[in-house]
């Protein structure tokens, strides 16, 4: 089944904040664990949702993050200064970003443009700060979390410092966007995710379609489960063959004016189609780096 997050329902899972940038609360008993907490500025939302959930945001002893984008840890800060006893896992190379004020200031500009859809948030210091991770994670650990445990896979290709989290007493997988996104109302096509590698993104759904998981939490959005899930993964191989051919026939088209294929490109599949739901300056900025991985192997 494709199932939106605000109707989603399972014994072990909940969603914490707002389902298009979902917290995921993965119920485990006495260490119960979160992954991801989307935007700095639904912070307050993620708290109220784990008091609800969990009876004390206390209660919660696990945050995993998916990678170091701002829409996928931004309120990591905020709960770290709210929930005194949290543990907070990722890859290592998050705190050597979140050090730079740069990347920080770069965060907090994107998230503000958020705002707009979220007039009602709470208001409260939800700013970026430099973040020490309690767990430093690369792939291949195995976490314990009260009566299930998690598995740590290295998922390198969205980002370089991406990760995928598997529950297989659940079957529940947990990839951030390192599998690619579902793209349109309807959830029938696929949004492109590679960044930083093309070769491993594609090791990685190929790596984490083995596990074979009953349920995939996508990281906006949708739930798929069974059928739908494995049909996932192979569409989205065959999305990734296809995308990469429409940027180099692009720089082809602007003879491999990276800047230009960027501009084609967008008018083509962001503002002709409507489908991906994206923000736009958050597109533009990864459809660039795609455009730039595929022009250097294309040299």
């Amino acid at each position: 089944m494709k199932i939106l997050g605000d109707v989603f329902e399972h014994d072990r899972i909940r969603i914490a904040g707002n389902f298009i940038y979902p917290g995921y609360v993965v119920m485990c008993g006495a260490r119960n664990a979160m992954i991801d907490c989307g935007l700095n500025i639904l912070g307050p939302r993620y708290l109220a949702s784990l008091r609800s959930l969990l009876g004390s945001a206390e209660n919660l002893s696990h945050l995993f993050l998916t990678h170091s984008h701002y829409d996928h840890l931004g309120a990591a800060c905020y709960l770290r200064r709210k929930i005194s006893s949290l543990r907070i896992g990722g890859h290592e190379k998050i705190e050597s970003l979140l050090v730079k004020e740069s990347v920080r200031r770069r965060m907090a500009d994107l998230s503000e443009i958020q705002r707009a859809f979220f007039p009602d948030v709470e208001s409260d210091d939800v700013s970026f700060e430099p973040l020490a991770l309690d767990l430093k994670l690369f792939g291949g650990e195995q976490i314990s979390l009260g009566d299930l445990h998690c598995d740590v896979y290295a998922a390198a290709g969205h980002t370089a410092d991406s990760l995928a989290y598997f529950f297989p007493e659940i079957g529940a997988l947990f990839a951030g966007e390192s599998i690619g996104v579902p793209e349109g109302k309807d959830a029938s096509g696929v949004q492109v995710e590679f960044l930083s590698s093309y070769d491993d993104y594609v090791k990685t759904i190929e790596q984490l379609a083995a596990l074979e998981p009953k349920i995939v939490c996508m990281a906006h959005a949708w739930i798929f489960t069974d059928d739908d899930a494995r049909r996932f993964f192979e569409d989205s191989l065959r999305a990734t063959v296809t995308y990469r051919k429409m940027i180099e026939t692009a720089l082809d088209e602007t003879n491999g004016d990276v800047d230009k294929a960027v501009e084609l490109i967008a008018r083509r599949e962001y503002d002709e189609k409507g489908t991906i739901f994206q923000e736009r300056n958050a597109y533009l900025m990864n459809l660039a780096a795609q455009v730039r991985l595929i022009a250097g192997k294309k040299g």
